[in-house]
């Protein structure tokens, strides 16, 4: 009811409603405003006051529009900010965390990003949001209604917000939730040297057609139709080779071509990177994502963790927490109990509006609720399906190292073992066309049965022994191989997949943690073209997880060159996709001996009944 009373609202105004509502008790006009108040006649809860389209003034006089909805009793009362490109409109009618944060004696600011929708500005992703952020968290301080201790909360892109201000220092930013966000462009607008190629639909489906609008563009101008048009046109834009040659956004996204223009060892990328400015953050940080959601998450909230940690060593309470389930991206995926294919059991759901606001009344309110007195770490594993509590990331494992070995006799699939192959010079071969790449036969996230990859000819497929007793792998997995070509550039893609015994392979994180650009084998040194022929040791480094091989299961690692469209392809002629369009087919040695030991090193921790 609540919800609908928000799409009734006048564009400015102030609305004070109730949950539960039975009985609607007195509607008055007052100085251009509406007031609206909702009486339950059973069960009378408190009120609430909900302020439309704010002015929320930046330092440089643009003017962003925010809902700030609270308690109607007034008083001086602890604020959450909530920032997000996708309409502050829409957000309140999706999610239930707002109203639930009112009742709970929260005022709750609720607003538009630069550009978007009610606030003035042009919309440039993530660009402005540092500055932007702040000026935010310093406004919502110094309301009448604020008591002077503000928090954030969001999922995605309303997480990255949260990062690009906490870095700046806000003086009044005491608690902060990102969830599912980022810690690097490297692995954000990039992965591994590779372009991620769904920027183009989320700005197609989530940003074009209001710019469009607003600027009297040719194309979709709703989200509606913008949805209809993808299907016809998606698959074109994914194919669009050079990248730069993407002629539907040009006029409705600049920013996306100044983006590709940027390779990922650009300095004008700092400006986005979290891992050198942790010390400039001063709240209280729970970081949340999960195993299957999109790359950037779990290495984005392991990584934060580990690096507010490392800032704030020797503090007697390092005021940060790591939470990872099973869950793909997205708030409501966390009540939930299903990513993709696998189903994860009753306890895989969390109610994530009680996480964030169990969160806030410890480091806001001061509520003695026993959040700093829990383990930092709580993870999910998949394939026992449990939760478990840690005092460190990674967990104390062992290091098992599974060895590539050539194919078995009579089969296609190559070997995983303890030891390395003692043949001198072994390898196996693929040939890399980037006109035939590998293609993700899925478009939904989360786990699915990747088996039939197998069957290409270009995917080497290495399997381990049936696993006589199960074993749990929980933390960064690394993948040490050494590969030629008859190429200049060529990428790896190297994934990690449980094996059932009926042959199902189950993917056990997001494409784009498992893949290395050959070229930004350093990436500190920028791109470095291979010699042809030259065995080079390529080493993945951003692989994790948390799962339990049961017994009888097998442990397979799948290797190619490509994996569209999930990330821009290589086209392995020593040309940038970005803009040229020249390919090359190309051969590809991996090489498995004793003095080229291809393996993938796993962290195994006890099995805990």
């Amino acid at each position: 009811m609540a919800e609908e009373v928000a799409r009734l609202a006048p564009t400015s105004g102030t609305l004070v409603v109730s949950r539960p509502m039975k009985l609607w008790a007195l509607v008055l006009i007052l100085a251009a405003s509406i007031l609206m108040v909702a009486q339950d006649s059973t069960n009378s809860r408190t009120h609430f006051v909900v302020e439309k389209n704010v002015p929320v003034p930046m330092r440089d006089n643009v003017v962003l529009r925010a809902d700030v909805m609270r308690p109607a009793e007034g008083g001086k009362l602890p604020v959450l900010v909530y920032r997000t490109p996708y309409g502050k409109d829409a957000a309140q009618q999706e999610y239930t965390t707002f109203k639930h944060a009112a009742e709970r004696g929260y005022a709750v600011v609720i607003q538009d990003v630069r550009g978007r929708y009610h606030s003035d500005g042009d919309f440039r992703p993530y660009e402005n949001e540092g500055r932007d952020g702040y000026d935010t968290i310093e406004w919502a301080a110094s309301q009448p209604w604020s008591n002077g201790a503000v928090g954030t909360f969001g999922l995605s892109y309303p997480g990255a917000v949260q990062w690009l201000a906490a870095v700046q220092s806000p003086p009044h930013l005491k608690a902060m939730i990102p969830a599912m966000t980022f810690s690097t462009p490297q692995n954000f607008f990039y992965a591994g040297g590779t372009w991620d190629m769904s920027w183009i639909e989320w700005i197609w489906d989530n940003i074009a057609w209001d710019t469009r609008t607003k600027k009297n563009l040719p194309g979709p101008r709703s989200y509606e139709q913008a949805l209809a048009a993808w299907k016809g046109e998606g698959a074109k834009m994914l194919n669009t080779l050079p990248l730069l040659d993407l002629k539907p956004l040009q006029h409705a996204a600049p920013y996306y071509f100044d983006w590709l223009r940027h390779p990922p060892e650009d300095p004008w990328w700092n400006w986005s990177d979290l891992r050198d400015k942790y010390s400039g953050t001063h709240a209280a940080v729970l970081n949340l994502s999960a195993w299957h959601d999109d790359n950037y998450g779990p290495e984005g909230a392991t990584t934060n963790y580990a690096g507010l940690l490392k800032a704030r060593e020797g503090d007697k309470d390092a005021r940060t927490h790591l939470l990872l389930g099973p869950w793909v991206h997205g708030v409501d995926s966390t009540e939930k109990t299903r990513s993709g294919e696998r189903e994860f059991g009753p306890t895989a759901a969390i109610d994530y509006d009680e996480v964030v606001l169990r969160w806030m009344d410890h480091y806001l309110k001061g509520m003695d609720n026993g959040v700093d007195r829990e383990k930092p770490v709580r993870y999910f594993v998949m394939g026992r399906n449990q939760w478990r509590d840690a005092d460190q990331w990674p967990p104390a494992a062992r290091a098992m190292l599974a060895f590539l070995a050539p194919e078995t006799p009579g089969t296609s699939l190559g070997r995983l073992q303890t030891t390395p192959f003692d043949n001198k010079d072994s390898f196996s071969e693929f040939v890399s066309d980037p006109a035939s790449p590998v293609v993700n036969p899925y478009n939904s996230p989360g786990a699915h049965d990747y088996r039939k990859l197998a069957d290409r000819a270009d995917v080497l497929t290495f399997d381990s022994a049936v696993l006589r007793e199960d074993t749990e792998v929980t933390g960064p997995i690394k993948a040490r191989i050494f590969v030629s070509c008859d190429c200049r550039d060529f990428d790896l893609w190297a994934r990690l997949l449980d094996v059932s015994p009926d042959g199902t392979a189950i993917n056990l994180m997001s494409p784009g943690l498992d893949v290395l650009r050959a070229s930004y084998r350093d990436l500190g040194r920028g791109r470095q073209l291979l010699s042809p022929g030259k065995i080079y040791e390529l080493k993945l480094e951003n692989l994790i997880t948390s799962n339990l091989f049961l017994q009888g299961h097998r442990i397979r690692l799948q290797i190619s060159a490509s994996f569209t469209p999930n990330f821009s392809r290589n086209l392995q002629s020593g040309e940038s996709e970005v803009n040229s369009a020249q390919m090359k087919r190309a051969h590809v040695h991996v090489f498995h001996d004793t003095t080229h030991p291809s393996q993938v090193v796993l962290p195994v921790v006890p099995v805990v009944m």
